[in-house]
């Protein structure tokens, strides 16, 4: 990889991996265990919102996981 090339994929990385903690941090808040909610985390497929409103209506957390993933 060019010097260039590295310069422009940091500050990338950088932003997904404060995303990724961000979005993980809600997840254990809305009451997902750790493991779950680091796979769940780093998916972007995955709306977080939707993800934390399955729990909120009574769905457990592994089932959400399940479902989401």
């Amino acid at each position: 990889m060019s010097e260039t090339t590295t310069q422009t994929l940091e500050p990338l990385f950088d932003e997904r991996s404060k995303v990724e903690s961000w979005r993980l941090h809600i997840l254990i808040e809305a009451g997902y265990p750790l493991p779950l909610a680091e796979r769940i985390a780093v998916s972007e497929a995955v709306d977080l919102h939707f993800a934390c409103e399955m729990l909120s209506r009574g769905c457990t957390p592994e089932t959400a996981a399940e479902i989401l993933l």
